[in-house]
Formats: C-alpha cells, sequence, structure tokens
C-alpha cells in the first residue's frame, strides 16, 4: 500500500491517453466518431477503486515454523540467529474486482501506518502467525486490518470519481485539437490544387492493448479510408438559422388570430419566407433529399448544409416517429439538423418534458450536447447507417394557438 502519491498516477494516465489519442493515424481518426472514441479512452484509463467482496472471505491455516529469536521472555542462548519453533499461520483471502495496482496508490489523505496484505488472483491476502493464537484475537486483528483497508479505499475513491469524470471531456478536447489541426493540414493541401500522395505502409487499423485490470475496451469501429474534407455548416451559421426560426414564432405569438388556423404546410411557408429572406431564396419545401421529403431544406454551392422537420405534437409516439423521419431524410453528409415542434395542446408544460424524454431515448441520440432554453435542447446523434458519422440535431417546442371551434367563435350577435 501507499507505493506511489495520487498526482503521479493521474498525471500518467492523462499522459497516457494523449499519446493514445496521438498514436491513431490520421485517417482513423477523422473517420472515427469524437464522442465514441472518448468514451472509450475515457473508460480505459479511468482508475477503477477496488471493492472488497467481503460476503466471499474465506480463511485457511497451516502450520508454520515461527521465529522467536526476538521474545526477550524466552531462554535463547544465541539471539543473533532465528530460532524457530512450531506455530500457526492463518491466511485470509478476500476477493475483490477493480485495478490491483489501485491498492499501491497513495490517497492525497493518508495514514503513516497503512494496512499490509499480499495479492494473488483479484484476491487480497491478510497473513497472520504465532503460538498458541486466540481466536477473537484473530478476528479483532483481521477486523481491524480490513477496516484500515476500506479506509484507505475509500479515501481513493473521493478522488477516483471526479477525476474518472473528468476524462471523457479532456479526451474530447484532445480528439477535437487533433482533428481540428488534421482538417487544416488537409484543406491546405486540398487548396493546392494537386491530388494528396497516398503513404505506403501507413497503418490504418487500430487495437487497442490489453489491459489486465478489467475488460479491455473496444474501440470504436471506423472506416480505413483516406479522410476528404467536406463542406461543414459552421456552428454560427446553423445558431443563426435556429434564431431565425425563433424570431419568426415570436411574430406568431405577438399576433395569434393570424396563424390560429393555419396547418403544418402554412407554419412552413411562414419560415421559408424569412429563411429565403437571408438566404437568397435557398430555402425550399418538401425538397427531396436522400430518401423521402423533409418541410425545410437549405442548400448551398450544391451541398444540403440544414434539414427541418416540422411537426404539430400529436403525442411521445408520433414524436419518436418524426426523429425516425428526420434521420431518414439525412444522408451521409448532413451533419444539422432540427425539429419544429408546434404544441396545441393545453399543457405545454408536460408536452415539453415528453419531447425532452423522448428524444433522448431515442436509440440513436447519443447523449444531451446542451439543454438551450426550457424549450429547446441540442442533442449529438448518430446516422442510421454509420455510428461514426455524427450529426446535431436542435429540438425547438413552440405553444402557439389553436384553431377556435364552432361553439368557441364568436356570433356575429355578440360582436
Amino acid at each position: 500500500f501507499c507505493k506511489v502519491d495520487w498526482h503521479s498516477v493521474t498525471e500518467h494516465q492523462k499522459n497516457q491517453m494523449s499519446e493514445e489519442v496521438k498514436s491513431f493515424s490520421a485517417d482513423r481518426l477523422l473517420n472515427t466518431a469524437t464522442d465514441d472514441l472518448a468514451l472509450y479512452l475515457a473508460e480505459k484509463y479511468s482508475i477503477n477503486i477496488p471493492v472488497l467482496d467481503k460476503e466471499g472471505i474465506t480463511a485457511d491455516q497451516q502450520e508454520a515454523k515461527i521465529d522467536v529469536s526476538h521474545d526477550q521472555h524466552r531462554m535463547i542462548r544465541d539471539r543473533s540467529r532465528p530460532y524457530y519453533i512450531d506455530g500457526t499461520r492463518i491466511e485470509v483471502e478476500v476477493p475483490f474486482s477493480g485495478d490491483e495496482a489501485a491498492f499501491r496508490i497513495q490517497p492525497t489523505t493518508f495514514s503513516m501506518s497503512p494496512p499490509s496484505a499480499k495479492f494473488r488472483h483479484n484476491t487480497l491476502i491478510i497473513s497472520m502467525q504465532g503460538i498458541d493464537l486466540d481466536a477473537q484475537k484473530v478476528r479483532n486483528d483481521i477486523d481491524r486490518t480490513l477496516a484500515d483497508i476500506d479506509t484507505h479505499l475509500e479515501r481513493l475513491r473521493q478522488s477516483a470519481e471526479p477525476f474518472n469524470q473528468s476524462l471523457h471531456q479532456i479526451a474530447r478536447d484532445q480528439i477535437e485539437h487533433r482533428k481540428a489541426k488534421l482538417l487544416k493540414d488537409r484543406n491546405l493541401v486540398a487548396n493546392l490544387g494537386f491530388p494528396m500522395k497516398q503513404r505506403e505502409g501507413v497503418e490504418r487499423t487500430y487495437s487497442a492493448p490489453e489491459v489486465k485490470r478489467k475488460i479491455t475496451p473496444v474501440p470504436p469501429k471506423a472506416s480505413t479510408a483516406p479522410y476528404r474534407p467536406e463542406p461543414t455548416l459552421e456552428e454560427k451559421e446553423y445558431s443563426h438559422i435556429l434564431s431565425i426560426i425563433e424570431n419568426m414564432v415570436k411574430v406568431m405569438e405577438c399576433s395569434p388570430e393570424a396563424f390560429c388556423h393555419s396547418g403544418e404546410e402554412a407554419l412552413r411557408t411562414h419560415f421559408l419566407v424569412q429563411l429565403n429572406g437571408q438566404y437568397e431564396g435557398q430555402a425550399t419545401g418538401e425538397t427531396f433529399n436522400f430518401e423521402g421529403k423533409t418541410d425545410i431544406l437549405i442548400k448551398s454551392q450544391g451541398q444540403n448544409i440544414f434539414i427541418a422537420e416540422c411537426k404539430i405534437w400529436k403525442g411521445a409516439k408520433k414524436h419518436e416517429e418524426t426523429i425516425d423521419q428526420l434521420l431518414g431524410y439525412l444522408s451521409w453528409r448532413d451533419t444539422k439538423a432540427a425539429i419544429i415542434v408546434f404544441n396545441r395542446n393545453k399543457n405545454f408544460t408536460a408536452a415539453l418534458q415528453e419531447i425532452e424524454k423522448t428524444t433522448l431515448e431515442h436509440e440513436n441520440c447519443k447523449r444531451l450536447i446542451r439543454k438551450n432554453s426550457e424549450t429547446s435542447w441540442t442533442y449529438l446523434f448518430s446516422n442510421r447507417d454509420d455510428q461514426n458519422r455524427e450529426m446535431m440535431v436542435t429540438v425547438l417546442a413552440f405553444d402557439i394557438p389553436r384553431p377556435l371551434s364552432a361553439q368557441e367563435q364568436p356570433s356575429l350577435r355578440a360582436l
């Protein structure tokens, strides 16, 4: 116990993770989903603090030769050398799960007299020996040692939990930093107007080394084909498009009478008018894209840069179908999309809860990137046919006036 300090261990883990990111071939890294690779690296380099299985404790006894040369109560002529007599050795075996190496880490708070034990095949061995051993005393000593080990592990666990949680973001930052550098270099070569030379003997596959402390995490699969830069919609442009949509909804809220009878198609047309006003008529409705029709599609230089689907809220099941429908429209190159949900039910709060829950539970949803507001969320989704192709999908929900029924319509006499 306490062979190496905590800071040294965490720095070593982060450095090893950084080196692994650098070891990926350029094409392999660029063709691998950032989030999936970050999760793999975070799992691999996390510190898994052991947990003792006290229900599985077993004890064994065997005869032993005990050196009593230092026992002052015994009459021994020559104390300069060992003097053995027959005694008993007790070995208590405690199974555990986790990293055996973690036992040797010194916590940030530690005892000057750390516990002592040996290890064998994911089993902790506590040994005691003596002459005329007393069962109760031996049990008390064992319990005391186990308590000291528990304290040692708990101190480590308090430091390990925040460290392990931080690894995913550290890995993401390192991956994104290297990808940005690689893409900048690729674009530089692409702009020269010459074909890129293919290097011979460059490693195009990756195998994770064996990790003895736990089941080896498996790196996400990725294409090994040469990565070619492609047009992408910048984040600020994506946000600007979403802001146009949000501003249009504010107009609807300020003039409810003008929109209370509008259906999905009419509502979509209002958005298209605003988008065409700022994107030179390139926003179209009902435009074919990939394998279906989408409500709003913006093209730039022949490339799809934004796709959105407009739906009136009709429950969680319909919302899940809308997500499937949108993903069906998204081709391999589409990386920015939105779902615009119009609520005409009375309970908007309940609808918001269902929208957030249903979206996050979708099988292609990787995580929530951010909650923009009480009625807007941005998620990271994977392409249906390629897990390494990631796309941002923002869900925007709006409460708009519903059409008045015949009974609710004011009569001419009342007017």
